[in-house]
């Protein structure tokens, strides 16, 4: 098991005892588990695997390590299993309301009742909660505005979970010598944001043997439906997982329905017969006969087309450019040379500048820009102007002392519900790199969060807006942006936008990545580290890219620092 899977558990954990009201100081061990897991470069499942004693790390006692010691070898986790059973799990839904975290869930649940979105509903429309102490009416509207995000989202999970649950039983599938095939389809592999439900495809000569492997796989908590081809399992997260064996004939045909989208199959299925053929998950077929299916290529190729990368099948430009033979050759994580966004223990890092360089280093990075926090960010411990000059002088002396990467020194610079920045032009003239971003007031009016935007791209010492909207997937919604406006401005000005690869941000979106693609704005794919695990998350961002279409060239920091700098304002 990952270090991140195993901390949402103990993060789970830690949600449900304070939805309990449970002792604080219990919560908050579990809370700095879960960021200690997270945080470690060594998997911790590797960790007991060899004897190791997790106990090693900084606030993890003995119980805490039989803890991590339990999942590592089991993959479960008894104390919350007991919990899931005390608290209904349409409970735990509110937590992805908008606004309300564990503690206001506590209230609906122990002292109004409520046991789902439902009731919450009903409480809100009826008045019941704005009589609560704490709770007005304006908070009661609130709510129920938000409910239905919390809906929409209910059942979808974030697709750094999707992937880490759907490639584990991948994996565990892929090792029983009956199975020849077995990947990952659907929205997983279009690498959405978020993923709904989750599809598995296995070649196998016995479907029993794939399938009484996933019935007792330590991420299924149940057996839903079991056919003689098909298998539907729920997932300790709630989701749902389809696994279907096809025979070996049919697996690029099945591979190329079931991954989608919709809308791109109905246009393959068009194409299809327009040619007098009939295309489905079994082949294709010239009336009874089939002419291809085994291969997704050769699926394609029966319809006249070349082999379409999953990211890119939302019928939206894929048609047009394999039509003319110009698919782009999509970004890859290993053309990505820098990476420019990341924070340290001078804000709310947990990592040093060196630790986050050398880290930089062995992943294979030539560049990177320290960014730590401007002033406005007090809750993480964001830089004045003494402090932030103080931090790059030390930049600046670790970059002497550290051979085979550079390091930049940046700033994470907030752009102030007034429209000004957070930090004076002198200081930020000093920088190498200035990010400048919305944190705060993100639901002003569209007229002041674009007079926010637009005089920070035209600041002289602003290179790139940073996670543009600051939405939070699924949690939070962005700020209200005219995106042409926008766009047009920042090439006008030379000021390149970020994709930030971080999985609950994907900020820009894909379409607005491209958009900006389309502006010629250079985009920079960052990870927003806080941890040398931090990094890991660059493989999202790149997947964004993927679906924006952008190649090698339309990213900046796939190029040498030297050419990189020539793309810069400054």
């Amino acid at each position: 098991m990952k270090n991140d899977l195993m901390a949402s558990q103990f993060e789970l954990l830690a949600d449900l005892l304070e939805i309990q009201g449970a002792n604080p100081f219990r919560i908050r061990a579990y809370r700095n588990a879960a960021r200690t897991i997270s945080s470690a470069a060594e998997s911790l499942t590797d960790l007991v695997a060899s004897g190791g004693d997790p106990g090693q790390f900084d606030g993890i006692g003995k119980d805490l390590a039989r803890q991590i010691t339990e999942i590592a070898q089991t993959g479960h986790l008894s104390s919350l299993e007991e919990l899931r059973k005390q608290i209904p799990p349409g409970v735990l839904d509110m937590l992805r309301i908008p606004g309300v975290g564990p503690k206001k869930v506590s209230v609906f649940f122990n002292e109004l009742g409520l046991k789902s979105l439902a009731d919450l509903k009903a409480a809100c429309e009826s008045g019941r909660l704005s009589k609560l102490k704490g709770f007005g009416k304006k908070t009661e509207d609130s709510i129920l505005q938000n409910i239905a995000a919390a809906t929409e989202h209910s059942q979808r999970i974030s697709i750094a979970d999707a992937r880490a649950a759907a490639e584990a039983i991948v994996e565990d599938l892929r090792s029983l010598p009956e199975v020849t095939q077995c990947e990952v389809a659907g929205s997983c592999r279009r690498r959405r944001e978020t993923c709904g439900d989750l599809d598995v495809l296995a070649v196998c000569s016995d479907s029993a043997v794939p399938m009484n492997r996933l019935a007792v796989h330590p991420l299924v908590e149940a057996v839903l439906l079991r056919g003689e081809t098909k298998q539907r399992v729920r997932l300790k997260t709630g989701v749902e997982l389809d696994l279907r064996v096809v025979p070996e004939e049919s697996f690029g045909a099945a591979m190329q329905y079931f991954t989608g989208s919709k809308e791109h199959n109905v246009a393959v299925r068009h194409r299809a017969k327009e040619l007098g053929l009939k295309i489905n998950e079994y082949g294709v077929f010239r009336e009874e006969t089939s002419i291809a299916g085994r291969t997704e290529e050769e699926v394609y190729a029966a319809i006249g087309l070349p082999w379409i990368p999953p990211e890119l099948r939302e019928n939206r430009k894929e048609f047009e450019w394999a039509d003319a033979g110009a698919i782009p050759q999509l970004l890859t994580l290993t053309d990505i040379q820098g990476d420019l966004h990341m924070h340290t223990t001078a804000s709310d890092g947990a990592a040093s500048i060196e630790e986050m360089a050398l880290a930089a280093r062995d992943r294979g990075l030539k560049y990177i820009a320290i960014t730590d926090h401007s002033k406005r960010v007090s809750m993480a411990n964001g830089l004045d102007a003494d402090r932030l000059r103080k931090h790059w002088q030390e930049i600046r002396r670790i970059r002497e002392s550290i051979d085979g990467i550079e390091i930049l020194c940046g700033i994470e610079c907030d752009i102030l519900e007034d429209a000004t920045m957070d930090l004076p032009d002198d200081v930020l003239s000093e920088a190498d790199w200035v990010i400048a971003v919305l944190h705060y007031g993100l639901r002003q009016p569209r007229e002041q969060i674009m007079l926010r935007l637009m005089n920070a791209i035209r600041n002289p010492h602003v290179d790139i807006i940073g996670h543009c909207t600051g939405r939070m997937i699924g949690r939070r919604e962005g700020a209200d942006i005219q995106f042409t406006e926008l766009l047009k401005a920042a090439a006008d000005h030379q000021v390149m936008m970020e994709i930030n690869a971080h999985p609950s941000r994907l900020d820009l979106n894909d379409i607005h990545a491209a958009a900006a693609r389309d502006y010629g704005i250079p985009i920079v794919i960052s990870t927003d580290s806080h941890s040398v695990n931090g990094f890991d998350v660059l493989e999202y961002g790149v997947d964004q890219a993927r679906r924006a279409g952008l190649t090698k060239q339309d990213v900046a920091n796939t190029r040498s620092l030297k050419d990189f700098k020539k793309l810069m304002k400054s």
